[in-house]
C-alpha cells in the first residue's frame, strides 16, 4: 500500500508538470487479482501516437523506472535498518549480560575473601582468649630464698654490719651489748637459726581526700574490680546489670537483675535472688519486656526498669509489680541510634542513670554540638525537671555516671588503666578535669552504673558482670 501511495503522488507530480489531467482506478482483473490504472492526459496530443514514436512517452518510462528503483531501494533500506537494529539491540543485552555475570562473579570471589579472612580473624581471637586464659590460670612462681654460704661469717648474729644494730648503738659499751640481745637467739650455737617476723597491722594514711562515709561528696578512688559473673553466650558481650537502690515489694534490694544487650529484639529481663544467685548463674524470675531496649543504657529505681525503646528516643518505664509499662516519654531532641554515642559505639546515645538525688538521663542534642546535656528525670512520669549542658564531648568518652549530682567520664573503655577524666556539678553548673584512677580488667567496657545504697560502681566489661567500691571525700 505504501508503494502505490508513493507511486499514485509521482504521478500527480509529473501530470502536474505536464499541465494535463490524471486520474488513477482500481478494478477486478478476469484473474481474481486487483488491477490498477493510471491515466495522463497528454496537453498537446488529441490521440495516441503510435508505440514507441512519443518521447513524452518515453520519458515517461524513464520517470517510472526510476521510481520503481527508489521504491526497490526504500524498502530494501527499511528491511536492512530493521534487521541491523534487532540484532544491534539483541547484541546490546548480551553484552549486559555478560557485564553482569563478570561482576557477579567478581563479587563472589570478593565475598569468599572476606568470608576467610573473618574466619581467620575469629580463630585468632580464640586462641588469644584461650593463651589468657591459661596465664591468668597459671600459678605464680614464687623466687626461693637465696642460700648464704656456711663460711660466710657476715651471716652469723651480730658478727658483721648488716645484724649490728640489732645488738648494739654508737656509744653503748660491751656490756650494753648483752643487754640489747633478742633471748629468742642461742648465742651459744654458731649454726643457722630460724628468725621469725612479726607483723602489726596499722592503717594505711589517707591518700584521697578526706573521706564522707555519711553523706554525698566527690569521687576521689575507685577499687580494683569485683568479678561477680561472666556471661554464657555472645549476646552477653555488651549487657547491663543492676540493683535497685530503693527497691519495691515484691523484690528486696538483694534483687540482682541482668540483660544481654545484643541483638534486634533485646526483651528478657533476668532477676535473681542475690548476688549469690546471680554468680551461679540461677535467675529466679524472667520477664519479657513489651517492647525491646536499645543498647546498655537502662537503670533500676524504686520498683522500675527504666530503659530507652528501640530505634527512637522515648524513653520508658515498666513496672515490675504489674509487669508493664507505666509511663512513657520522649526525651526533647534527644539523639538516637548512633548519632551522639559513647565512643565504644553501641547506639549508647541515652543513658539513664541514678543517684543520691534521683534520676537522670545522660545525652546530647544538635544544639549542643555532641557535647554531654544532663536531664533529671521525674521518676514517676519521666518529665524533665532541669536540664545542663555540659563542654566534654560525648563521643569522646567510654561512658558516664552519675555520684551525689555530679557528673564523671570514663576516659576509655579499653585500656586497663585508665581514668574517671571529667566531673560536672549541677548545683554549680561547673565542670573541670578530674583524674581518678579506673581498671577495665577485661579491656571491653560497655557499662558502668553506680549504686547510691551499696555505694558501688557496676559495670559489664566484656562478658563480665563486675563491681568497684568508691571512696567520696573532697577533691583537691
Amino acid at each position: 500500500m505504501w508503494f502505490l501511495s508513493m507511486l499514485w503522488a509521482s504521478c500527480l507530480l509529473m501530470g502536474t508538470h505536464a499541465q494535463g489531467s490524471a486520474s488513477f482506478r482500481r478494478a477486478n482483473a478476469g484473474s481474481g487479482r486487483c488491477q490498477y490504472t493510471f491515466m495522463v492526459d497528454s496537453p498537446t496530443e488529441a490521440s495516441c501516437p503510435s508505440a514507441g514514436s512519443s518521447p513524452e512517452m518515453e520519458a515517461l518510462k524513464s520517470r517510472l523506472g526510476l521510481l520503481e528503483a527508489l521504491v526497490a531501494r526504500l524498502v530494501g533500506g527499511e528491511a536492512m535498518s530493521e534487521s541491523s537494529q534487532g540484532s544491534g539491540s539483541q547484541s546490546g543485552l548480551q553484552d549486559a549480560y555478560n557485564q553482569m555475570m563478570r561482576e557477579n562473579a567478581q563479587l563472589q570471589r570478593e565475598k569468599q575473601r572476606l568470608d576467610r579472612q573473618v574466619q581467620d580473624l575469629q580463630q585468632r581471637m580464640e586462641e588469644i582468649r584461650q593463651e589468657a586464659e591459661r596465664l591468668r590460670s597459671r600459678p605464680c612462681m614464687q623466687q626461693p630464698p637465696p642460700r648464704v654460704p656456711q663460711n660466710d661469717k657476715s651471716s652469723r648474729p651480730g658478727s658483721g654490719p648488716a645484724l649490728s644494730h640489732l645488738v648494739s648503738r654508737p656509744g653503748n659499751t660491751q656490756g650494753d651489748k648483752s643487754s640489747l640481745r633478742d633471748p629468742a637467739w642461742h648465742y651459744e650455737n654458731p649454726g643457722y637459726q630460724e628468725l621469725t617476723a612479726v607483723v602489726t597491722e596499722v592503717s594505711a594514711p589517707n591518700l584521697e581526700g578526706p573521706a564522707d562515709i555519711s553523706g554525698c561528696g566527690d569521687l576521689v578512688w575507685v577499687q580494683e574490680p569485683e568479678v561477680h559473673r561472666k556471661a554464657d553466650s555472645i549476646a552477653g558481650k555488651y549487657g547491663v546489670w543492676m540493683q535497685d537502690p530503693e527497691a519495691k515489694e515484691p523484690y528486696g534490694p538483694e534483687m540482682a537483675w541482668r540483660i544481654d544487650a545484643i541483638g534486634s529484639e533485646v526483651r528478657q529481663l533476668f532477676g535473681y535472688e542475690n548476688m549469690d544467685q546471680l554468680s551461679r548463674g540461677f535467675p529466679t524470675k524472667v520477664l519479657l519486656l513489651p517492647e525491646s531496649m536499645e543498647s546498655t543504657g537502662a537503670t533500676m529505681y524504686r520498683g522500675s526498669l527504666y530503659y530507652q525503646r528501640r530505634l527512637s528516643r522515648t524513653l520508658l518505664r515498666y513496672d515490675l509489680l504489674s509487669e508493664s509499662i507505666a509511663a512513657r516519654r520522649d526525651l526533647p531532641h534527644a539523639g538516637f541510634r548512633g548519632k551522639f554515642p559513647y565512643s565504644w559505639g553501641g547506639y549508647t546515645d541515652i543513658d539513664l542513670a541514678v543517684d543520691e538525688n534521683g534520676l537522670w538521663a545522660i545525652y546530647s542534642t544538635n544544639k549542643a554540638m555532641g557535647d554531654i546535656v544532663i536531664s533529671q528525670l521525674d521518676p514517676h512520669n519521666l518529665e524533665v525537671k532541669g536540664t545542663w549542658e555540659t563542654k566534654i564531648r560525648k563521643t569522646s568518652v567510654a561512658n558516664a555516671f552519675m555520684i551525689c549530682g555530679k557528673l564523671y567520664t570514663v576516659a576509655s573503655y579499653t585500656s586497663p588503666n585508665t581514668t574517671i577524666n571529667y566531673m560536672y556539678d549541677t548545683a554549680t553548673s561547673q565542670g573541670k578535669t578530674i583524674s581518678v584512677p579506673f581498671k577495665n580488667r577485661y579491656r571491653y567496657n560497655s557499662m558502668v552504673d553506680y549504686n547510691p545504697a551499696q555505694r558501688k560502681l557496676h559495670a559489664w566489661d566484656n562478658f563480665y558482670m563486675v563491681s568497684y567500691n568508691v571512696r567520696l571525700g573532697k577533691q583537691e
